[in-house]
């Protein structure tokens, strides 16, 4: 009886963990999908979902760093909600300006392609997350390497404009990062 009780604590101890690592990734994926949705209805132009990449590029990183130990202490889940909050603050903000976009243009295309693409792969994280095939640690440099997709994406749109040679450099690193995801939740380490 007691060794079930300390079983079932464990377990739970544990899946709480993976909640709430997996919980910070969906948001991701979430905001990603609103950025694309924003892009796609013109309420964003390349240059305003290019500010909202850089933010969700820093997000990125700190979730990285607070994962890179193995562990997401209170204080690390409550830093890294407040920085979801306020990105969630921003893209509603720029959703909801003046400004307006034409999704038909091809800078307005490749951008919502890319964040498209940012938005799988996120989805992909949170599913090895989710489902024990990524470790901490590796979910953690993912994520770094999701920051630094984010941030390329940022820099490309900062004048407004996503060039198809700018897309392509953004696609070379996406392919590796995709191939990094592939590897890490097909290797031997198991949660």
């Amino acid at each position: 009886m007691k060794t079930r009780i300390l079983v079932a604590a464990v377990v739970t101890a544990f899946s709480g963990a993976v909640f709430a690592q997996s919980g910070t990734v969906q948001r991701d994926v979430n905001q990603q999908n609103r950025i694309e949705q924003g892009l796609q209805s013109g309420q964003l132009d390349t240059r305003e979902a290019a500010r909202l990449e850089r933010e969700e590029s820093k997000l990125e990183r700190d979730q990285s760093r607070a994962l890179r130990d193995g562990n997401l202490s209170a204080a690390e889940k409550a830093r890294l909600a407040r920085e979801q909050n306020r990105t969630s603050r921003d893209i509603s903000r720029e959703k909801h300006d003046a400004q307006k976009g034409n999704p038909a243009s091809a800078s307005s295309r490749r951008m919502q392609a890319d964040v498209q693409r940012d938005r799988n792969q996120q989805s992909r994280i949170e599913q090895g997350v989710r489902s024990g095939q990524l470790t901490d640690r590796e979910a953690a440099r993912l994520e770094h390497g999701q920051a630094r997709d984010s941030s390329l994406q940022a820099r490309a749109g900062a004048d407004g404009h996503v060039g198809a040679r700018e897309q392509r450099r953004e696609q070379r690193n996406e392919n590796r990062q995709s191939r990094r995801i592939a590897r890490q939740k097909h290797d031997a380490q198991r949660r």
